[in-house]
């Protein structure tokens, strides 16, 4: 029998490694986006407990030095925000293009396995074929060979 060999097996080898350097980018970018999530969200907290903090300060009363300190200190943390929220937004978008193309690398790599699996599925009717006939012709030279004794 003969042995199968897939003619595009390079390229579809190729594009699994490409495909994997897809999928690390992926994940790295899930990471970053993750790290600056997490910033913002502490960021956030960090407001919000100030926020609290200073209504219970005002309740029990306050300096003017004391307000004026929370309300820079709140402005501050506010840009800090505003920055960081862009990053998620940048981190977002670099994520969901880096999902993109890993989805558009695995149906890459789906259409070169069915491929594969329709030209092995070929192959394997042409060796059934090929085998028949081998059959076939051994089994009209038996049949002659009976014939002639």
């Amino acid at each position: 029998m003969v042995q199968y060999t897939y003619r595009f097996e390079k390229i579809l080898s190729i594009r699994e490694q490409e495909k994997q350097q897809t999928e690390a980018a992926y994940k790295e970018s899930v990471r970053s986006f993750e790290e600056v999530a997490t910033k913002l969200y502490d960021l956030l907290k960090k407001k919000e407990d100030l926020i609290t903090y200073q209504n219970t300060q005002l309740a029990a009363g306050s300096t003017i030095n004391q307000i004026h300190h929370f309300a820079t200190f709140i402005d501050s943390l506010e840009r800090s925000i505003e920055e960081v929220q862009q990053k998620v937004v940048q981190a977002r978008a670099k994520m969901n293009w880096h999902e993109q193309k890993l989805l558009e690398k695995n149906l890459e790599i789906r259409k070169f396995e069915k491929m594969r699996e329709k030209d092995f599925a070929t192959f394997m009717n042409e060796q059934e074929r090929a085998e028949m006939l081998y059959l076939d012709e051994l089994s009209s030279l038996m049949y002659s060979k009976k014939e002639f004794r």
